[in-house]
């Protein structure tokens, strides 16, 4: 998993045919997005900085960022890129290749299997991923989840990419990467505008009143 140390996006489109296990579980990444450092990104957690929360992103590369979002969600992510330079990729989906009746019993609202971890949440929840991972590693053995290099190359012509989906900051910038044909690939869904902020600077109306960093790398409200 050397290429996780490398720039963001390369690394996002090689986790794709990745293994990753957790909780009895075992998925293969099927959709995953890229999110870049400090003044790159508006979508990112990191663009303005380094804070006590989203510190683990800064490195090193291989350890899990998980957050909360919606009130309700974890969300996971596994970063990337050399120490001090802030980037993560955010794990979307995955097909369940072991484990499938543990997943079963943690999505019990899924009626098909393809949908057990189909959206970001739903991947933690067949994992049973909490803010407990967050800053641990995810390449060494040590924490509660390990990424494997994926089983067979991955056909380079399956993979797509587009825009990220959910995000209200560079939501064009096409770092969401997928593979085509995998049923358990998220649906899209853009971001709604925003209102304009009272002092007439639209980027001011990205900030919900929780804290919620602007334009967030998050999962849409339809992939619970």
């Amino acid at each position: 998993m050397r290429f996780l140390a490398g720039p963001v996006v390369p690394a996002a489109r090689s986790l794709l045919g990745c293994l990753l296990v957790g909780g009895g579980v075992t998925l293969r990444l099927t959709e995953v997005e890229a999110y870049a450092g400090t003044g790159e990104d508006e979508a990112s957690h990191a663009h303005r900085g380094r804070t006590p929360r989203n510190a683990v992103m800064f490195g090193p590369a291989g350890y899990a960022y998980v957050y909360f979002t919606y009130g309700m969600h974890w969300c996971l992510n596994v970063v990337t890129g050399p120490v001090g330079t802030a980037s993560a990729v955010l794990l979307r989906a995955g097909s369940i290749v072991d484990g499938v009746s543990l997943a079963r019993a943690r999505r019990p609202a899924s009626t098909v299997d393809r949908d057990l971890a189909r959206g970001p949440a739903r991947l933690t929840q067949a994992l049973g991923v909490d803010g407990t991972a967050t800053g641990t590693s995810m390449v060494d053995g040590t924490g509660p989840l390990l990424l494997r290099p994926a089983p067979a190359p991955v056909d380079e012509a399956l993979v797509r990419a587009g825009p990220r989906v959910g995000v209200a900051g560079a939501h064009d910038r096409p770092w969401r990467f997928w593979l085509a044909g995998e049923p358990s690939v998220s649906a899209y869904r853009r971001q709604a505008p925003r209102a304009t902020g009272p002092r007439g600077n639209g980027s001011r109306g990205t900030r919900p009143r929780s804290g919620r960093p602007r334009g967030s790398e998050l999962a849409a409200p339809g992939d619970d």
